[in-house]
């Protein structure tokens, strides 16, 4: 297939999926997706209107009845062909994601496309383990049970980063555990969503069950998360836009899972393997450019080990090579467009007043660019309350910080209002043990940064938000628990009565 396949022709009936089929948007306005790597455009569409919202939850809500009151087994099975589909359509997704993104085909080839199926594959099994307490006479005249039921039609926003990822986090839990789905991707990434909600309905589940409305935030997507209709929210991106997402969420009282920012700290102890630790610096720092947000951007080296640090990742970063997401050897692409790639030169450029840039900061020439390329970037020097160190940059750039004591190591790691990601370099056990409980985070990697898995949850603490993608954890966003009790005794006239009318019967 050629890298630069034709999206116009594949999506020429619209970039809105409602009930099993793509239709255009009923929105005045269009929206270009741009190749970030050549700032060529590559697919124009009308975007979704507050009509295209309405008639996504309306599909939405048909389907749920039958989708709801299909059996966990039924399901299971609907989610496994879901998974083989996606196998098959698996090198036309990674080319996509690139496309859109500018990720080199590597990283969509060996993990945004394989960590999608493996999630699929994931919530086909854990479609059949919707479990609740164990059935009991607590009471002693009453047998309790729990029923742990869908919500109903569930209305998600996914971010731009990790186009195909987070459709696959927001919408197999929700139609694993029975929901139906209205899923809104990041205007500026919505091919592989569409992708994602077609290989559902060809591997056979029910039209209405997932939808995908392609719209901006502010006309599409604080409708969707205000509708009615709509039982509860799911929402992936900043911290100030989940503050948004929260007002409009609680206008109609319904549940929120919100993950939000991060500024994962990485702690490197004097007893670290040194060459290991900048490696792993490296490498989770710069991993999708940098625009993750539970990428490594703040590295606290013990003073033993700062200077080495410093040099080792400076000499591995300067190894880096950018270039066109589709060469096979390239490791780093562009950002995901030119206004990303300015908004994270404003923050090195204003760090250059108040710290060293030991190395990138800087926009590549040559081919390279008419792209939204960025080099990766050391920054050192830079003072713990500063906004370089405070601030979510979102783009390939490490700040390294000296620190003393484990102590101050430790509360220099949580001294941000984020705490979605951390991770902890150390031989000690004594020392990661201490680091695993103590730095606020929802998830915390020693010896290592990024890697994820379906079976364990992702989520944050603090301004990071709450709530869980991933691992049968997830089932707690989107379902609802449901007390049943039942009389044992036969009675007519129980003995509790009397606290409304008569007295104990004896």
């Amino acid at each position: 297939m050629d890298q630069r396949f034709d999206v116009t022709e594949r999506f020429a009936d619209g970039a809105q999926y409602i009930a099993g089929r793509l239709r255009q948007g009923g929105s005045e306005s269009t929206h270009q997706v741009v190749d970030p790597a050549t700032g060529e455009q590559v697919f124009g569409y009308r975007l979704a209107g507050a009509a295209d919202v309405d008639a996504a939850v309306a599909a939405a809500e048909a389907a749920f009845p039958a989708w709801a009151g299909a059996t966990p087994g039924e399901r299971s099975d609907a989610l496994h062909r879901f998974a083989a589909v996606l196998t098959e359509r698996a090198d036309d997704l990674a080319h996509a994601e690139s496309l859109q993104c500018g990720k080199p085909i590597k990283l969509s080839t060996e993990f945004d496309v394989p960590g999608s199926i493996d999630n699929t594959s994931f919530f086909a099994g854990a479609a059949r383990q919707l479990e609740g307490k164990a059935a009991g006479e607590y009471s002693g005249d009453h047998t309790s049970y729990i029923r742990r039921e869908p919500i109903g039609v569930i209305g998600s926003i996914a971010p731009w980063n990790y186009p195909l990822q987070m459709a696959a986090w927001k919408v197999l839990p929700a139609i694993a555990a029975g929901n139906t789905i209205v899923l809104k991707p990041a205007e500026l990434t919505p091919l592989t969503s569409l992708m994602f909600a077609q290989a559902a309905t060809e591997a056979g589940l029910p039209d209405g069950v997932v939808n995908v409305v392609s719209g901006t935030g502010p006309e599409a997507g604080e409708w969707l998360v205000s509708h009615p209709a709509v039982a509860m929210t799911s929402f992936t991106g900043s911290t100030a836009v989940g503050k948004r997402v929260a007002e409009l969420a609680t206008s109609t009282v319904k549940r929120i899972h919100l993950e939000l920012g991060g500024k994962a700290p990485f702690v490197v102890f004097d007893d670290a393997d040194l060459e290991a630790a900048a490696h792993g610096a490296v490498a989770g720092a710069l991993i999708n450019s940098g625009q993750d947000c539970t990428a490594a951007t703040r590295a606290y080296v013990q003073r033993p080990l700062y200077d080495a640090f410093v040099a080792a990742v400076a000499d591995l970063m300067a190894s880096v090579r950018l270039g066109d997401p589709f060469d096979p050897h390239t490791d780093l692409g562009p950002l995901v467009s030119h206004a990303q790639r300015a908004r994270v030169a404003g923050f090195v450029d204003r760090a250059r007043g108040y710290a060293t840039v030991v190395t990138g900061g800087d926009v590549p020439g040559g081919d390279l660019a008419k792209g939204a390329y960025y080099r990766p970037t050391l920054i050192t020097g830079a003072p713990q309350d500063s906004e370089i160190v405070q601030s979510e940059i979102f783009g390939p750039v490490l700040a390294v910080l000296p620190f003393d004591g484990d102590d101050e190591g430790i509360a220099l790691a949580n001294d941000t209002p984020y705490g979605l990601a951390a991770s902890a370099w150390s031989r000690d056990v004594y020392r990661t043990g201490r680091a695993s409980r103590e730095l606020r985070a929802g998830c915390v990697w020693i010896n290592d940064h990024i890697p994820i898995i379906s079976e364990m949850p992702h989520g944050g603490v603090r301004a990071s938000g709450f709530g869980k993608d991933m691992s049968a954890y997830s089932f707690e966003e989107y379902t609802q628990v449901k007390h049943v009790m039942f009389d044992n005794t036969a009675v007519v006239r129980k003995d509790w009565h009397r606290t409304v009318f008569g007295d104990r019967q004896t």
